[in-house]
């Protein structure tokens, strides 16, 4: 539940939240986002994602305890720790509401960004802190979605399908689960989770580079660099994510791309 809240309720919501609503608008001459609707229902749909996770806090059962990665089998079987239970469906529920949230929000931050500058100012007079603004906007459009798939992990729990579960055996009784894998699972995860990594430090980047600038009283040295450097970062954010799956058993071939593309 720490890494949860942490990664995702407050390093997400507030970097590429709350000072994106805050710094796109005003730095780009525009009166407001895009879409206010779009911005509101973003926020709503964020607050009663937050709700229910916190809700879990204080179930009999305890909230989920399958750790912030959330692997089956332990997520995708409820009798198999309290923490599993009731918590665990809260969970799921709650980081569905969070990807709508976040879905909303990026594709208003693009569409601000690209549509609603003001006169003069092209896209190569944009601050830094909008370009990292706008690929961490568009990272979050393509890769929170995935989240979706993990959340099939409620059909196993609850229509006895077999998306992530096979050969279960549980106090020497077989279970009726064949066909899903595990392994599936975490590729998913992982190819949300590794991008989170960038949607959570790029915003900072882009503020720190325009802050020192503007204190140091020296125009941004390799502003063009710097941009698609953030770029650079962005794709290869979305090709190295079984990095973190090298004991997973997944093939040593592939493996060794991964290697090679992460270093």
């Amino acid at each position: 539940m720490h890494g949860t809240i942490m990664v995702f309720f407050v390093l997400t919501a507030s970097l590429s939240g709350t000072f994106a609503n805050v710094l796109i608008p005003l730095q780009l001459g525009a009166r407001d986002m895009a879409s206010p609707l779009m911005n509101a229902l973003s926020y709503w749909f964020f607050a009663l994602s937050g709700i229910i996770m916190f809700a879990s806090l204080f179930l009999p059962t305890g909230a989920a305890s399958a750790g912030w990665t959330i692997y089956p089998p332990l997520s995708a079987l409820p009798q198999t720790s309290p923490g599993s239970g009731d918590g665990m469906s809260l969970w799921l529920i709650s980081m569905v509401l969070f990807v709508v949230s976040t879905l909303m929000g990026g594709l208003n931050y693009v569409s601000t960004i690209l549509n609603m500058r003001t006169k003069g100012m092209s896209l190569f007079r944009m601050p830094l802190t909008i370009w990292a603004l706008f690929f961490t906007a568009i990272i979050g459009i393509l890769s929170f979605p995935v989240c979706f798939w993990c959340s099939f992990i409620n059909f196993d729990r609850t229509l006895g399908t077999s998306f992530y579960l096979s050969n279960i055996v549980i106090g020497g009784v077989a279970q009726p689960y064949a066909g899903g894998s595990p392994i599936l699972f975490q590729h998913l995860f992982w190819f949300l989770g590794h991008p989170e990594v960038y949607i959570v430090i790029l915003p900072a980047m882009g503020m720190v580079s325009e802050i020192l600038a503007v204190h140091a009283r020296k125009p941004i040295f390799g502003y063009k660099a710097m941009i698609f450097s953030i770029l650079g970062i962005t794709i290869l954010g979305f090709i190295v994510w079984a990095h973190h799956m090298f004991m997973a058993g997944i093939n040593p071939f592939l493996g060794s791309v991964f290697t090679l593309l992460h270093y």
